[in-house]
Formats: C-alpha cells, structure tokens, sequence
C-alpha cells in the first residue's frame, strides 16, 4: 500500500507499547524509541513507522515526503481532565492565595468555583464558544490533539446544558477531538446550600436522563470532597450514571481523603481525579480495581501547596496514571500541557518515559480511545505531534518553553513552526 504522505528523518520517534490495556507499575518504564525514524500515513491513518529510509514499496509518484531532520516526534498529546468550559476569570482571588487563603475557605466566602459558576450562568452561548475555542488553540499550538472538557459551572439545568452544546459544536468545529464529561455534581449551588442531597436528588432525576436522551457526554464526574460531596453522595450518584450507562469518573482526595477513592473501586470508575492526599492502601484498592489516577501537578503548583500526588509510590504499586492540565479558571489556569509534564519530572520525579506514556496512551485509555489513539499502531488515527528537540530528554530539561513545532491531527498539518495552519 501507497503512503499519501511520510514524514522523515526524525531523530528519535517515541511510540508507546499497546498492550491492550492502561500501562501499569514497571510498563509506564517501557517504549520503542525509533532512532533515525520515519512515519507513513495513509487516508488519515498510521501506515507504518520504521528506523532508516522509507521502504520503497510504500512510495509513489503521489506520496508526499515532509523531511523533520533533527526533529522528536510523539503521537498526539492527550489532556485527560479540563474544565474548558466557563465564564469570566478568578484573578481577583490571586492575591488571596499569596496571603495563603485556603482553597475551601474561598469557597465557603462564595468565590471558587461559585463565583465561576454565576459568571457562567451569565454567559451566552457565543460567548462561552469563543472563549473555549481560544483555549482550544492554545492547547493544540502546545501539542494536544484530544481534549476531555467537562461542565460543572452551571449546576443548573440551563447552564450545564449550554456548556455541554458548547463542548458538542466545539468538537465538530475545531481541530481537537473533545470527549464530553457531565459534573453537574462540581459544587453545592447557593440555591441548594444546606440541601446538598436534595440537588444529588434533582441531578440524578432530572438531569442525568436529560444529558443521556441528547447525547450529550459519555462520562459522569463529582467532586467528592470536605464541604461538597460525601463519599455515599458521590456514590449514589455515580451509581445512577452507571445504570444510565455512562462512563465513570470522581475527584477524589485532592484536599481530604473522605472515601472517594473507595467508591471509584467498588463502581469500577474508569479514572479517580488528583489524588494529592490518597493513602497506601487507597494506591492498592485502585490498582486492583484497575482504575487510572490522572493526576494535575499543575493543580498543587497553582494552589501554592506543597503536597503532589505520590506518582512514583502509585506506579511502584502497580497502578496506571496519566497526567493533564485540570484547564479551569481557579485552581490551575493553564493550556499548557508541556509544562505540566515538566512539573511532572521536577515535582513528581517522573521519567521522561513514564511521562509520555502518560500523556499519550494512558490518556487515550482514560478517555476510552485507545483504538483510536494514543500510539502509532497501523490503523491508528496519525496524530502526530513533533518537537523541536532532538530526543524525549530534551523537552523536560529545556523546560517552560513551547518547544512543539508541528502538529498533525488525522494525518493533516494543523500547527507548523508554532502557529495554526
């Protein structure tokens, strides 16, 4: 078979190993790097990749040869957990966080996520597209082809709808691939203070069938957390989405460990979120039940705290993580995924390795993709993302710099020398 077109000469390719599953414990540490590499793409999709010259029976007088001599190419980077979708911006509560405000006490004083919230009830339509669609830019200039967005800044009907039909046009228009997570359950509104089961009571009743007649996500996602959610809330809820048929997801022992991560076990949740307080033995039921941890260094490093999830612990306990952005308006205002893989390496003490599989094929399982993304595997979508570094050492030591040159999505050109195309 014929490639349309192949790119070449590529110093070093990092290709994840597929094996079928989420990579777990010592196979985060596995890869084939494909030294002097190229790769061959036919109809949008991975055809080959190989070391040396192209092979001459998959070039004719149509195939397209694009030379990267010097440059690193991955597959597409995954961003596994955002809250893309919002009003407004909480700079205001900058300046709290330097006089060491904690996180909840902002909360509890109506800023947060509520102060989000009645800023995202007030936006239109349009408005809510366009900021998220320059959000989106930012992210694919950085590398990103796959993006999880969630909602959450509603907590009505009205307004986690509108955010789900912005994720829904945004995925048909933008270049990004967006996978749709349901999180009515972010907060308690200010109409439901003190009721908190009463709005698990409206969310399972009238909100999950809704999101589920008008396709309108494939996950479900809550906040179990001191001061929002109990782990028997959180569970209800999740049971109900489950029985909907939804996929799983919780924001678990991000501030307090109050049983989250028993409840992502037991309901078999594909992903547990944060995770920065988990004990040992919540890193042995996850890893058992085979759940992924996607973890947000960017989060901790946002919120000036000290405590990052143990990643190293959680891979030496045979558990399979990703790391992402957590993209959102208070506690970790980034569309740079680059630079929380750096933190991953500084702050976490990941391998370079560990962090690649990560981003690519662990985060295409946590977005249930995998069979279509997350590793050039032949029939794989040929999403491509291509650095300018020599190796995969490069872009965590030359770091807080975008050194993403080149992006592919489908097998087309979408960002070159840093810019859309």
């Amino acid at each position: 078979m014929k490639a349309d077109k192949i790119l070449t000469n590529f110093k070093q390719i990092f290709s994840p190993i597929d094996k079928g599953h989420p990579l777990r414990g010592s196979q985060m540490s596995e890869a084939n790097i494909i030294e002097d590499g190229y790769i061959a793409i036919k109809d949008g999709k991975i055809l080959k990749i190989d070391s040396g010259k192209p092979a001459a029976e998959l070039i004719d007088d149509k195939t397209e040869i694009i030379d990267y001599t010097g440059k690193m190419a991955t597959p597409g980077l995954i961003d596994c957990h955002t809250h893309l979708v919002y009003g407004g911006s909480r700079e205001n509560e900058f300046s709290k966080k330097l006089n060491g405000v904690p996180y909840l006490d902002i909360l509890a004083q109506g800023g947060g996520i509520l102060s989000t919230v009645n800023s995202t009830r007030q936006a239109s339509f349009d408005e809510l597209y366009n900021k998220t669609n320059d959000l989106l830019n930012e992210m694919v200039i950085h590398g990103v082809t796959t993006v999880e967005a969630k909602s959450g800044y509603g907590l009505n009907w009205e307004t986690e709808e509108r955010q789900l039909k912005v994720v829904e046009k945004l995925n048909q228009d933008h270049v990004i691939n967006l996978v749709s997570t349901f999180m009515a359950a972010h907060a308690i509104p200010p109409e439901y203070k003190g009721k908190s089961d009463e709005f698990i009571d409206l969310v399972i009743e009238e909100m999950l069938p809704k999101v589920k007649a008008e396709h309108l996500a494939e996950f479900c996602d809550i906040f179990c957390e001191t001061g929002v959610f109990t782990a028997a809330q959180s569970k209800r809820l999740l049971q109900a989405a489950k029985d909907l048929g939804f996929k799983l997801r919780i924001h678990a022992d991000e501030i307090d460990s109050i049983g989250g991560v028993d409840v992502a076990a037991e309901l078999n949740a594909t992903s547990a979120e944060h995770l920065m307080m988990i004990t040992n033995e919540g890193i042995d039921k996850l890893s058992q039940a085979h759940v992924i941890g996607n973890l947000l260094p960017g989060t901790t490093f946002s919120l000036m705290e000290d405590t990052y999830a143990p990643a190293k612990k959680m891979i030496e306990k045979g558990m399979a993580i990703t790391l992402t952005t957590d993209s959102n308006p208070g506690s970790c205002p980034t569309a740079n995924l680059q630079f929380i893989m750096q933190l991953g390496c500084f702050m976490m003490k990941l391998t370079p390795i560990q962090i690649l599989n990560a981003v690519t094929i662990n985060a295409a399982y946590s977005v249930c993709q995998a069979d279509k993304i997350g590793s050039f595997d032949e029939g794989k979508n040929a999403d491509i993302t291509i650095f300018d570094a020599p190796n995969i050492d490069y872009p965590f030591y030359f770091f807080a710099t975008n050194l993403v040159g080149s992006v592919y999505k489908d097998g087309k050109l979408v960002v070159q020398d840093r810019q859309l195309v």
